[in-house]
C-alpha cells in the first residue's frame, strides 16, 4: 500500500480499477445509474463504463465541499467486495454551501438532471432540491441533503458523524461511518441494500 494514501482510498482505487476491466469489453446497455436493477445494482450498466470517481472526488476538496460519500463506494471503502458504477453523495443542503459544490461540479463539467431525468443548469439554486442526478465524466450518481426522506434517520447526524480517508497532496475524502451506512441500507430495503448491509455487519 502506498504510505501516503490511507487504506480506504487504496481500495476505492483498486474497485474502480477493477470496474473499469470488467466492463471494457462489454457491450454497452443504453441504462444509466437510475436505471439499475434493485439485486444487481449499477455494475450492470453504462456507469461502469470507465468509472473513476477520483476526478470529482478531488474537484469537491479543492472547493471546500463537505459532502460525504454514501452509497456503495462508501461501501467499498469500508471493505465491501462488490463493485459500482456510481456516486452518491449527500451535503448538508444549506444555501451558503451550494456555491462551492456547483463550482466543484462544474470544474469537471458535470451536468445535472432533476428526478425525473430532466435537464438542469448547473447552478447553486439547483442543489438545493432533495435529489439531484450528476453525470460526469468518470462517474454519475445522486447528490442527496437531509431534506430527501430516509425514513426515522437523523441524516444530520449521520453528516456530523462522518468519517475521513487521506490521499496525496492533502486530498480528503468524507465518507459515511459504516454502523450508519447499514442503517441506512436497512431502511432503504432492496435486495442490494439488505445483502450490502449483512456483509458490512460481518466486516466489524
Amino acid at each position: 500500500m502506498n504510505p501516503m494514501i490511507d487504506e480506504p482510498l487504496e481500495r476505492l482505487r483498486a474497485a474502480a480499477r477493477r470496474t473499469r476491466e470488467l466492463a471494457l469489453n462489454r457491450a454497452g446497455t443504453g441504462l444509466g445509474h437510475e436505471d439499475a436493477d434493485d439485486d444487481v445494482g449499477t455494475i450492470g450498466t453504462d456507469g461502469a463504463l470507465g468509472f473513476d470517481p477520483f476526478p470529482l472526488l478531488e474537484a469537491l476538496h479543492r472547493h471546500g465541499v463537505q459532502a460525504v460519500v454514501i452509497g456503495q463506494v462508501a461501501g467499498i471503502m469500508h471493505g465491501s467486495a462488490e463493485l459500482t458504477g456510481d456516486l452518491d453523495l449527500l451535503w448538508d443542503g444549506e444555501p451558503v454551501h451550494a456555491p462551492a459544490l456547483a463550482a466543484a461540479f462544474m470544474s469537471v463539467d458535470a451536468r445535472l438532471s432533476d428526478e425525473t431525468g430532466a435537464p438542469m443548469a448547473t447552478h447553486p439554486d439547483a442543489l438545493l432540491r432533495p435529489k439531484v442526478q450528476f453525470t460526469a465524466p468518470g462517474a454519475s450518481g445522486d447528490c442527496c441533503t437531509p431534506a430527501l426522506p430516509w425514513g426515522d434517520l437523523r441524516v444530520r447526524e449521520i453528516l456530523g458523524r462522518a468519517v475521513t480517508a487521506h490521499g496525496p497532496g492533502g486530498l480528503e475524502v468524507h465518507y459515511v461511518s459504516r454502523e450508519d451506512l447499514i442503517r441506512m441500507r436497512r431502511a432503504m430495503g432492496r435486495p442490494k441494500d439488505l445483502r450490502r448491509a449483512a456483509e458490512l455487519d460481518g466486516l466489524a
